[in-house]
């Protein structure tokens, strides 16, 4: 099963494809960042991030999709701008018939590194470990898409296990 991971933001969304090799293991396929310059009008830079996950959607052609939750820190306006970004980014992955998975942060890091308070560093280490990659994957916003990733891999081999 191929899954999209999705880091939400409107500056940097980061993506990535994730799936199983013939041995169960996580594998990347593909993964990287969505960059929108500050300097483009709002409507455009959502527009532009549209057309790109769908674009990524139709290259890779996932069977699912996970996204990371909003988390609310102190700065407002920053978290109305990523809700936006979110906003368009869930428009393209249901457009295109996926299966949403939504994840907290907390959620993510617990499935990747143990414990819902690892701190970034951890979560990118076992990132590259689960991955078998030769280094921690950058920027940050493509290694949170790759956890998110794995996370939703993780959650859809364990509801076959069981049968949901």
């Amino acid at each position: 099963m191929l899954i999209m991971g999705i880091d939400p933001g409107t500056a940097t969304t980061g993506y990535a494809f994730v799936r199983e090799d013939e041995d169960g293991a996580p594998q990347a396929v593909a993964y990287g960042v969505i960059t929108t310059p500050p300097s483009t009008p709002m409507p455009q830079r959502l527009q532009h991030i549209y057309a790109e996950v769908k674009r990524l959607i139709a290259e890779h052609q996932p069977e699912e999709a996970a996204i990371e939750e909003m988390f609310f820190g102190k700065n407002i306006t920053a978290a109305i701008t990523v809700a936006q970004g979110r906003g368009v980014t869930l428009m393209a992955l249901a457009d295109a018939r996926l299966k949403i998975r939504e994840y907290k942060p907390a959620e993510v890091k617990q499935t990747v590194a143990g414990s819902g308070n690892a701190p970034k560093k951890q979560v990118q280490e076992m990132v590259k470990t689960l991955l078998n990659l030769d280094h921690i994957p950058k920027p940050d916003d493509a290694a949170d898409a790759l956890a998110i990733a794995i996370t939703a891999l993780q959650s859809s081999r364990w509801e076959h296990l069981v049968g949901e």
